[in-house]
């Protein structure tokens, strides 16, 4: 064999061994991708069953504590002075199982803020990968979240929040388009001016997949729903239990 031959078979080596590391961090990352699918229906299986033949849901009270809405899209609900305990819920919009905890759990979240018991913050997510079922799923989710961030009233975000549950998509299905969201807002009674403009041109999509990212790395989020107690994770057999969640929350606060 000659020297430009031997050299040219290392050059081959060398491209189909990066050729293998290619794929086998292809792999790494589609095994990341299905665990947060897993975690996803491990909530729904786990928590919203047992939640379902052991406790049921609260009624939520007429009035809401005050709702501040920040810049990083979350959105603060707690009465003046109450600075403790602390709940704060990480969901997606497009997320199946929080869906399923704001049925079970929200009007519990709701109660406690009113009640001056907890200041609860919701951190609304897009966790689902670029990648995910060819992205339509993380477009929904981006498209809800962007969406969430045209509203500027804290009362009207909260009837926003619970229409984007309440209509949520089909998981695999494009859905949470921006007539969609548009028209929802409307049945949220959302008023701001230019709530329409500020959903169809998507103005704050890249500010909420960069908040989002930056707040899935801080609060090292696996999954959604995720709720947190003073910083602590809440098992999903309290979360998904009003009973157990008022509870626990009560205690926290004594």
């Amino acid at each position: 064999m000659s020297k430009a031959q031997r050299e040219q078979s290392a050059r081959d080596r060398i491209k189909a061994q990066r050729e293998a590391d290619k794929k086998q961090d292809q792999r790494k990352r589609m095994a990341t991708y299905v665990t947060v699918g897993v975690v996803a229906l491990a909530a729904v299986g786990a928590g919203w069953l047992y939640a379902a033949n052991q406790s049921q849901s609260e009624q939520a009270g007429d009035n809401l504590a005050p709702i501040a809405l920040q810049s990083d899209g979350t959105a603060v609900m707690a009465n003046p002075g109450v600075t403790a305990p602390v709940i704060d819920i990480y969901e997606d919009f497009q997320c199946p199982a929080c869906k399923q905890l704001e049925k079970t759990s929200g009007a519990t979240f709701k109660n406690l803020a009113a009640e001056g018991k907890a200041k609860v913050v919701y951190h609304p997510l897009t966790i689902f990968p670029p990648q995910m079922n060819k992205g339509v799923t993380r477009s929904n989710s981006v498209r809800a979240g962007a969406a969430a961030r045209c509203v500027t009233d804290g009362k009207q975000w909260m009837a926003f929040h619970d229409k984007l549950f309440e209509k949520q998509p089909q998981e695999h299905v494009e859905g949470f388009t921006t007539a969609e969201l548009v028209e929802l807002g409307k049945e949220a009674g959302v008023t701001a001016p230019d709530f329409a403009t500020c959903v169809t041109s998507q103005k704050h999509a890249q500010t909420h997949i960069a908040d989002s990212d930056k707040a899935l790395a801080a609060a090292k989020i696996e999954g959604t729903p995720t709720v947190k107690l003073n910083g602590t994770k809440m098992e999903q057999d309290v979360a998904f239990v009003p009973s157990e969640l008022r509870r626990v929350v009560l205690d926290a606060g004594k």
